[in-house]
């Protein structure tokens, strides 16, 4: 991303995400539609706050506007899409003070082919109607780009709408002002933000727009419009259908004049066989035919996915046995569906994108013989294009270099602990209790990247706030559609308490309530929550490139969380012996941690340095979160992959190896003559061993266990086990295995990891360890039956580790970024050069030696750095300025040592990058190297001043050291 803009071949663009629903309008003939319904209490509320804003706009003229408005779009075919904010349909992240909507989107389907206006043309639109627009802000060099992911960077955790839009301004190369400020209309609590790449033109059409399309006036503030949508929803609450007759009367027929959506909902269900039909019919036009290949391909896959049809009663009057009308909704169930439709674009470049919120008009009709033979003469042509699956931009407009769709949307932590720490963790702190909710938020925070000191802080609110909400409900869970009438209060009194509380809570106060007219929604929807149950994603990586995958002239690291038994060394021998390897040229070589002396991982990594195009087969377990942390770093400095094996089970709520896994890799064990690492039939304590491997995996269910590694690594291997038919562990099995769980937890309760020859337990050890040899013995052919056969298993993991060794399969970067932690920007140097230079000076200058004789600095000068900026003393937009040159190194030139009883420092100047001056925010740049006890570090920065009161003394370093540093951020 960021070397497309720094190449001049595209812009960043970035805009608000305002915390509300999905509203569609395609005028009345067109239809309102929510994110995957239509004809209800939400279109209703759409419909009357796009009504309002008309009256606001236009006045006494709104009327007549109304009706041109609805007449334009209709004829060219244009879908209006808006963020709906409001406070009658439900909580989400803040109650906004005002009922309103943002155009987002404008699509034109014109002669078949849909077009998405780019945002220049969104605002020009908009203006021209007076319809409210987004804040947008432009970045199209390399600079401010940079300066736009520090300033997220920075924000992530405490930003609010008044800091993250002053920060934006501050770095973006154009600032488009939205016609709603968030402030006054939604509040402090800011959502996020949606980045994605635009054509590099767009900075010199969207000055052209805001040139030649000032923002409209507002003819009609000030005046009478009736009722607000609270007062009719408050004064109208025995239905749901009545809220929305009332909403739509007050609407008034200029704008709404036809009902049917609404008030026809019970018969406008149409049979099944509709969707038949409509596959089977020949397409009139090229969009039916795009919209028929779409529809097939998600069926023969059958993906998330279901079809309504509806009777159109807007066309109720052209209806006849030969000419029917429909509406179709495309509700994609999952947003796996999503991805899984993007993929098969990968491969049809032709197919139509799949959106969510997806409605087509469908008119099934028989075609008289004239008719019939136009449409035969040109389905000739449409047929052509939609049989060219690998056919190109220039023929459907839509199949675009895939970076042109790279759209990230960036939260914001203060909405984020509303929406999916409080909001959606009610149920699970209800019904499971408080140690569940606390694992759901860990384990959110944890998928977030959420810096340490905001979990420990976030923590200790959310048990606070379990502790309250429960006391205060009792078994009655809150409702999540005003969750806010006893959670904004809460977090305002806990805010109340400190700065660092008030920064963790971002905004709190001024509750909106809603109770009085919060809209009736039958049978409980929820319009945000339609998808399938789904917690929140890992924020898309920030990182330039678009797709990252496995390169060839990068070193992959193949390494086994798993148990002894799990057959990870015979794999690895067949992988080795293997002919053509992984599929590639790089070589493979095998270290199996038992013939390994000393550490092991450092030798992986030395061996990944020595030779960094090869792949390793690390044959060791590698059980926890330290190991594959180990990995992590591994990848990082050597520009390695890595991928996980594990071996497949079902695993349990608290570990994700069954016992039927568990009893194998034992069976296993025990069959072995002769093991390097002494771990064989001959050893007296197998079980012990092994159930201590099992354990360090306790506390981790199966998908945590796959989640987690796939979440570090991008990609997994299983090696199969078990078969499936296999019939259940046997009672014998069973008991052994759960005696030895016991019997190892007492243990370790009273020994903790004290070997089982020693401690209190031995003769039970003695017992335990019998029984289960003589049990496994006596169910070995039932053992030998239910495990796939090896050569199955080799098989299958080679497949998976080709595809992934040749780059086919797509993974993140293992890089992680500084998410919310960042306080400033600074130059790294290398401290054992500034101690050197310190130890030179001391010899040469004799104040320098008196200073420095009866100072610890070997203790006190571990880490040095020069202060570029901070975040509190020069702002966001100071710090995230060095984002450009983040990693980079500069030469640094020390020239003078200042110091006094309490503080010393060394005077510096910073050189340039890429011939271009690196300027501190500092009036002074130094580097600290020593404070007495009690002084803060930023105390040295009034040495100068202490200086020229005869206060401290200089010592000049003549000639001038110079140094090489890295930009970084702390």
């Amino acid at each position: 991303m960021i070397e497309m803009v720094s190449k001049g071949l595209a812009t960043l663009e970035v805009s608000l995400k305002h915390s509300g629903s999905l509203f569609m309008y395609a005028g009345n003939e067109g239809g309102a539609y929510a994110k995957n319904s239509f004809g209800n209490i939400y279109t209703a509320v759409g419909v009357f706050v796009l009504g309002r804003m008309f009256h606001e706009a236009w006045g006494s003229k709104a009327g007549e506007k109304q009706a041109q408005f609805n007449d334009f779009i209709e004829r060219n075919r244009i879908c209006i899409s808006m963020e709906l904010v409001t406070a009658v349909l439900g909580d989400h992240g803040q109650r906004p003070r005002e009922d309103y909507a943002v155009v987002t989107a404008v699509t034109e389907l014109g002669n078949g082919k849909p077009k998405f206006y780019s945002t220049p043309e969104v605002i020009a639109f908009c203006r021209k109607w007076r319809l409210p627009t987004n804040h947008v802000w432009l970045f199209s060099t390399r600079k401010s780009v940079t300066s736009f992911f520090a300033a997220y960077d920075l924000l992530c955790e405490e930003g609010t709408a008044t800091s993250v839009c002053r920060a934006l301004d501050e770095v973006a190369d154009i600032s488009a002002p939205g016609s709603k400020d968030h402030i006054t209309v939604q509040g402090e609590i800011l959502e996020g933000l949606v980045a994605r790449i635009v054509s590099h033109e767009s900075s010199k059409h969207m000055e052209e727009v805001l040139k030649d399309h000032p923002p409209p006036s507002a003819d009609g503030a000030g005046m009478d419009l009736g009722p607000s949508l609270r007062e009719i929803c408050a004064a109208n609450r025995l239905d749901e259908k009545q809220q929305i007759k009332a909403l739509l009367q007050k609407v008034g027929s200029s704008f709404c004049p036809d009902h049917s959506d609404w008030c026809d909902s019970h018969s406008r269900n149409a049979d099944r066989s509709v969707l038949t039909k409509f596959l089977q019919a020949h397409p009139a036009d090229y969009s039916t035919a795009k919209l028929q290949e779409m529809i097939r391909l998600m069926k023969e896959k059958r993906f998330p996915a279901a079809f309504k049809c509806y009777h159109n009663f807007h066309k109720a009057e052209s209806m006849s046995s030969d000419n029917l009308f429909y509406k179709m909704v495309i509700h994609v169930h999952s947003d796996s569906g999503f991805r899984r439709y993007q993929k098969e674009m990968r491969h049809k470049p032709g197919l139509w994108p799949l959106y969510r919120g997806f409605f087509v008009d469908v008119n099934l009709f028989k075609a008289n013989k004239e008719r019939a033979a136009g449409i035969a003469k040109s389905n000739n042509d449409i047929v052509g294009h939609v049989n060219n699956g690998s056919s190109t931009s220039t023929i459907d407009g839509l199949a675009i270099n895939e970076d042109a769709n790279l759209m990230i949307k960036l939260k914001f932590l203060t909405y984020k602990l509303r929406t999916f720490l409080i909001r959606n963790g009610l149920s699970i702190l209800f019904k499971d209790g408080p140690a569940a909710y606390r694992a759901y938020y860990l384990r959110q925070m944890k998928i977030w990247g959420t810096s340490a000191g905001k979990q420990r802080e976030l923590s200790k609110m959310l048990d606070e706030w379990a502790v309250y909400i429960r006391r205060k409900c009792g078994n009655r869970q809150l409702s999540s559609a005003i969750y806010l009438s006893e959670a904004e209060p809460f977090l305002e009194q806990y805010a109340k308490r400190s700065p660092e509380n008030q920064a963790l809570i971002g905004s709190a106060g001024n509750l909106v309530k809603t109770e009085d007219f919060l809209a009736v929604v039958e049978g409980g929807m929820d319009e945000e929550g339609d998808l399938a149950t789904e917690r929140e994603e890992a924020p898309a990586s920030l990182s330039p490139s678009v797709k990252d995958t496995i390169q060839k002239t990068e070193g992959l690291i193949v390494f086994f969380p798993g148990i002894p038994g799990c057959a990870k060394s015979a794999l690895c021998k067949e992988l080795l012996n293997t002919p053509g390897g992984l599929g590639d040229d790089r070589p493979v070589q095998s270290l199996m941690g038992d013939l390994i002396k000393g550490r092991y991982w450092p030798k992986i990594a030395d061996e990944c340095r020595k030779k960094p195009y090869s792949i390793i087969l690390a044959d060791k377990n590698a059980p926890n979160e330290e190991v594959w942390k180990q990995i992590e770093n591994m990848c990082h400095s050597t520009r390695a992959s890595a991928v996980p094996v594990i071996p497949d089970s079902e695993g349990t709520d608290s570990n994700p190896f069954a016992l039927d896994a568990l009893a194998v890799f034992m069976f296993r064990v025990l069959q072995r003559d002769n093991h390097p690492g002494n771990l064989d039939k001959s050893s007296p304590n197998v079980g012990y061993v092994m159930l201590m491997f099992y354990h360090l995996y306790d506390g981790k269910s199966r998908k945590y266990f796959e989640d987690e590694l796939v979440e570090r690594f991008g990609s997994l291997v299983k090696i199969p086990l078990l078969k499936p038919d296999r019939s259940p562990l046997p009672a014998s099995l069973i008991s052994v295995l759960e005696e030895g769980l016991n019997l190892y937890n007492l243990h370790t309760k009273r020994h903790g990891r004290l070997e089982s020859n020693k401690g209190s337990y031995v003769q039970e050890w003695a017992k335990w360890e019998k029984k289960l040899r003589d049990t496994l013995s006596a169910n070995a052919e039932y053992l030998n039956s239910i495990q796939v056969p090896f050569e199955f298993a080799v098989q299958q993991v080679s497949e998976q580790l080709r595809k992934i060794a040749k780059g086919d399969y797509t993974i993140p970067s293992t890089e992680k970024r500084k998410l919310g932690t960042v306080v400033f920007a600074a130059v790294d140097l290398p401290a054992a050069e500034i101690q050197g230079l310190l130890n030179k000076l001391s010899g040469m200058n004799s104040k320098a030696e008196a200073f420095l004789e009866d100072k610890p600095m070997d203790n006190f000068l571990r880490k040095a750095h020069v202060t570029l900026a901070h975040k509190k003393s020069h702002g966001v937009s100071a710090v995230a300025s060095y984002g450009l040159y983040l990693h980079r190194q500069v030469p640094v030139e020390l020239n003078a040592l200042l110091f006094t009883d309490k503080m010393a420092a060394l005077q510096a100047q910073l050189g340039s990058i890429d011939d271009e001056k690196i300027v501190s925010k500092n009036e002074w740049p130094h580097v600290t190297i020593w404070t007495g006890e009690g002084v803060p570090p930023k105390e040295a920065n009034t040495l100068p001043q202490l200086l020229s009161e005869g206060k401290a003394t200089v010592v000049e370093i003549n000639p001038p050291l110079t140094v090489s540093g890295t930009v970084e951020f702390y």
